[in-house]
């Protein structure tokens, strides 16, 4: 490397690091350079990890380095090819993946295609969702007194215009309300007091939510909520030695026929209308892997690659949810 070119590297990174304004990257970055638990994750992963690169004579590329390039991938919505370009891109993700262009190169996109197969093979994805969870239940949140039940639809590409020249076969059709969604379920089990995700169960869109409600009790809660879609969990034979309060919306099919002007009408509704308010925080993590981190279709073929990231981006969108908790901790 040359003199020159060490200098306008210098030049240019004191350039970005003076600038005045912070963009909203610079500003998420931070946070999830402060949020994540990095020596436990490193830690779990370590056993597990080795050069990715499979190449001879390059040297072998940190842990550290290669779980904040998936850290990235799986907050911005990115392909193995698109991370690659975004750390070639922006000077903020070479930032916080602690990259220098001018001393060395990127982790190329198949060296990130391989270490997100090491963490699907070895399940690694739900042990750094579990290792998350473990690290906010530390700072007092995940208090496992009552869960929130609830289930998203992630659509698939229903094109077959593919090598195979079918769709993907572990992915199946459902309805909601008049339209028809082809894909799978993400169901998950949050926290009714932090609105954290503690269960994550991953489906073809046809299954029922109400068959998966057991998978997503973590066994401690007093008291169960969901919609009208887990009507009958109590009766269900997998349910009946829980001790739980189940508080099941009710279809409004079932008290309109009181009529609206009836009293019993307006308390049922007062009462629907409460039980509503307390789902609603199981909205929060939906809303974080589909419009911030840009998670609306999957990105794998079948079920288990797709499950696996799940586990990733719910671990990550619990962090960004307890973001203002943990800095007035920490502060």
């Amino acid at each position: 490397m040359s003199f020159v070119t060490r200098v306008q590297k210098t030049f240019s990174e004191l350039e970005y690091t003076g600038k005045k304004k912070q963009t909203r990257r610079d500003r998420f970055l931070a946070d999830l350079e402060q949020l994540v638990p990095w020596a436990q994750v490193e830690a779990q992963v370590a056993p597990c990890y080795s050069d990715t690169t499979g190449k001879r004579g390059r040297p072998a590329i940190g842990l550290s380095r290669m779980l904040r390039m998936y850290v990235v991938q799986q907050c911005f919505g990115l392909s193995d090819e698109g991370t690659e370009d975004a750390v070639y891109d922006s000077q903020a993700i070479r930032g916080f993946i602690g990259i220098d262009l001018g001393r060395e190169s990127a982790p190329d996109a198949t060296t990130l295609l391989r270490f997100r197969r090491l963490l699907e093979t070895h399940q690694l994805t739900r042990v750094l969702f579990e290792t998350i969870n473990q690290h906010l239940a530390s700072r007092g949140l995940l208090l496992k007194e009552g869960t929130i039940v609830d289930a998203t639809l992630i659509a698939a590409p229903p094109s077959v215009k593919n090598r195979e020249g079918k769709r993907d076969p572990e992915m199946h059709q459902a309805k909601k309300g008049n339209q028809w969604h082809f894909g799978m379920k993400a169901h998950v089990g949050v926290d009714a007091t932090s609105g954290l995700v503690h269960s994550v169960v991953g489906t073809a869109a046809n299954v029922a939510d109400v068959t998966q409600v057991d998978q997503l009790l973590h066994g401690a809660e007093t008291y169960v909520s969901g919609d009208a879609g887990y009507t009958g969990a109590a009766k269900r034979p997998e349910h009946a030695e829980r001790d739980v309060v189940w508080s099941i919306a009710a279809r409004p099919s079932s008290y309109k026929h009181h009529g609206k002007d009836s009293v019993l009408y307006r308390v049922k509704r007062k009462v629907e209308y409460a039980k509503a308010q307390l789902r609603a925080k199981v909205e929060h993590p939906f809303q974080v892997i589909k419009v911030r981190f840009n998670h609306r279709k999957v990105r794998y073929r079948g079920l288990e690659k797709n499950t696996a990231q799940l586990f990733s981006l719910f671990g990550l969108a619990n962090l960004v949810l307890a973001k203002r908790y943990l800095q007035r901790t920490a502060g």
